[in-house]
C-alpha cells in the first residue's frame, strides 16, 4: 500500500529528525553543566556560608553532608547549596547537616 506523504507528515518527520540529530549534543552539554566547576573561596555564596577547604571539625565535612551529591568518597562532588559548583570532600560550610 502506497501512502502519499502529506505536508503534516513531512513536518512531523522533519521535526523528529532534528531532535534525533541534536539530542546527543544537548545531553553532553547538560552533563558538563551538571558536573559544574570547582568552587572558589572568593565565591560570594561560599563566603556567605563560611566555606573552607579544610574542615575545622574532622567529623563534619562535605563528604558526610546531606547536601553533597554524587559519589561518596570522590575528591570533588556537586553540592545542593552551591548550584553548579563542586565542593572538596574535606571541606566544610555553615550549611553542613549530617547525611542520612
Amino acid at each position: 500500500m502506497n501512502k502519499k506523504l502529506t505536508r503534516r507528515d513531512f513536518l512531523t518527520y522533519t521535526g523528529y529528525g532534528l531532535i534525533a540529530v541534536s539530542a546527543p549534543s544537548l545531553v553532553s552539554k547538560a552533563a558538563v553543566a551538571a558536573e559544574g566547576e570547582k568552587i572558589k573561596l572568593d565565591d560570594p555564596i561560599a563566603s556567605a556560608l563560611g566555606y573552607v577547604q579544610v574542615t575545622p571539625n574532622s567529623e563534619q565535612n562535605c563528604d558526610n553532608c546531606m547536601h553533597a551529591k554524587g559519589d561518596v568518597g570522590a575528591d570533588w562532588r556537586p553540592c545542593a547549596l552551591f548550584q553548579n559548583k563542586l565542593v572538596e570532600k574535606n571541606a566544610w560550610c555553615k550549611g553542613w547537616v549530617a547525611a542520612g
